[in-house]
């Protein structure tokens, strides 16, 4: 465990870059929204091959690093869910139309990614030369988990506030009015000028940032494991555009999934900063993440069913 053959490590890449060729070159060469079915397709076909792809570690690696896998698999990706909701709120202050929402998430996904790699290599070499690092992770999971407790969804992403935002328009002229899906346009006099949509793409990718930063430290708690840590990251990452299409119209409706990250994150950190003196068992992480998160999904959509009785 921990030590991977070269040829691993490529037919992964390999498989990474053809299932980006397929999802964000051939399924979305036109930038179309995608339909509800299409996105479940996708979404289903992506977990799918997430899942056989644990298999393969458990098959080559033996149990402990396929529950590593599948634990880390399960934290990225409901951090992933509650990227969905910032990407919302960013959309729904621009005013970015359908149409342009997909070039927006493309973009957003390669930054994701380019972020994770950086994050994990930044992750693993502080570990490994400054072992107090690992009290610094979890310190910062446990104070994102409660923070993200207390916060409201409006307060996850001060826009009027963030750098980002100040800082291009300072640096470049906007234009008032979107463009179609264009970065630029350019007025009846010529000049060029950078078009909301750009901004949007900026705010996006640094939303991204934050993510990385709450969520590297996460995977850590689980596992050292490079090639685990950059697998289970990347497969949650790549349905992200699907699944914000099957679950957009749906995000309000699981009020409990936010406080249940949260505890994820609370417990991962804990599980981290207490590591050497209580050793917690990945297979009692793993079962303590999916009741977590199977229980979040079953009371909001109790929940959501109670009040569509009363309303009706």
């Amino acid at each position: 465990m921990g030590h991977h053959e070269p040829a691993v490590w490529l037919g992964f890449a390999g498989l990474v870059l053809a299932l980006l060729v397929l999802d964000l070159g051939v399924l979305n060469r036109r930038s179309h929204v995608l339909s509800f079915k299409e996105a479940i397709s996708w979404s289903a076909g992506l977990i799918t091959i997430a899942h056989l792809f644990g298999v393969f570690v458990l098959w080559r690696e033996g149990t402990q690093s396929a529950l590593e896998y599948y634990t880390g698999y399960l934290i990225e990706l409901s951090l992933s869910v509650d990227n969905l909701f910032v990407f919302l709120l960013i959309f729904s202050y621009f005013g970015v139309k359908a149409e342009a929402q997909p070039k927006v998430l493309k973009w957003g996904i390669f930054g994701a990614i380019i972020m994770r790699l950086v994050m994990i290599a930044l992750g693993a070499l502080l570990l490994q030369r400054f072992h107090w690092i690992v009290y610094v992770f979890g310190a910062i999971l446990v104070i994102t988990g409660i923070r993200m407790f207390s916060q409201k969804d409006g307060d996850i992403v001060n826009l009027e506030k963030n750098p980002v935002v100040r800082l291009a328009r300072r640096l470049l002229p906007f234009d008032k009015a979107y463009d179609g899906n264009k970065f630029f346009t350019r007025t009846v006099d010529g000049r060029l000028l950078a078009t909301p949509l750009l901004l949007v793409v900026l705010v996006v990718e640094w939303s991204d940032l934050v993510f990385a930063i709450d969520s590297i430290p996460a995977i850590f708690a689980i596992t050292r494991d490079p090639f685990l840590i950059y697998s289970s990251n990347i497969f949650a990452i790549l349905g992200l555009r699907a699944m914000f299409f099957v679950l957009a119209g749906m995000l309000d409706k699981f009020v409990y999934l936010k406080p249940g990250v949260a505890f994820i994150l609370i417990f991962v950190g804990l599980k981290m900063t207490l590591s050497a003196w209580i050793h917690v068992p990945t297979g009692l992480s793993l079962a303590v993440i999916v009741l977590t998160l199977a229980a979040a999904i079953g009371l909001s959509i109790r929940r959501s069913a109670r009040e569509n009785r009363l309303a009706a």
